[in-house]
């Protein structure tokens, strides 16, 4: 039978401390959350492997250093209220879950949101609720949002996000350009949103957050 705790525990140690993560809000949260129920079934093996998890049509679980500095950048407080973009099977909800007040999950595959949600709900998390709709959208039911998480690349954040920010709120995106890939971290400010750069990442962009072409006559 495999060990995945034993393996949880490696992952901090040799993934996510060494990248000077050393919040212990993330560090427990990351050794809590069994990241080998939040991704298919047949790469349960591979959980804890360094790199992005396939979830299907182009979409991964970020790779744990990815998403462990994200979390570390954001500074998430015990009173945030958290919108996860892209939550695929629920893992960034779950651990989000264990540092914020409340978390609101959005998965554009609803098979997946409900895989999402009844693994959340198995796991005794009740501090979060998974929505199905396209990821472009949010949740503006619930907004504004302290914290956004965008778990997955970017060309171009949708203004129908930017708007879900609570003024003084923070967000975590990993914006590709070509070849490269880079996470930034915005504050809002009387309703503009400020990025600067935190570190290199790679993610496939998610659908909606493209760059349209632009046609010139």
């Amino acid at each position: 039978m495999t060990d995945f705790s034993t393996r949880r525990t490696m992952m901090v140690d040799t993934q996510i401390r060494p990248s000077d993560v050393t919040k212990f809000p993330i560090i427990a949260a990351m050794l809590e959350v069994p990241r080998e129920d939040y991704v298919p079934e047949e790469l349960r093996e591979a959980a804890y492997l360094d790199g992005n998890i396939a979830l299907g049509e182009g979409r991964v679980l970020l790779e744990p250093r990815t998403f462990g500095k994200m979390l570390d950048a954001l500074d998430i407080q015990a009173s945030d209220l958290i919108l996860d973009v892209g939550c695929g099977l629920g893992y960034s909800t779950a651990v989000l879950a264990h540092m914020g007040d409340t978390v609101v999950g959005v998965e554009s595959d609803e098979a997946q949101a409900d895989t999402a949600q009844e693994t959340l709900s198995a796991g005794g998390i009740d501090n979060a609720a998974v929505v199905a709709g396209p990821l472009a959208n949010g949740a503006a039911k619930h907004c504004p949002y302290d914290i956004i998480v965008i778990e997955g690349g970017i060309e171009v954040l949708p203004q129908s996000i930017a708007d879900q920010l609570k003024d003084g709120g923070r967000i975590a995106a990993l914006f590709v350009e070509g070849t490269l890939g880079e996470v930034r971290i915005g504050q809002k400010t009387d309703g503009t949103i400020a990025w600067r750069r935190a570190f290199n990442a790679d993610a496939p962009v998610l659908l909606g957050f493209e760059k349209t072409e632009e046609f010139v006559l």
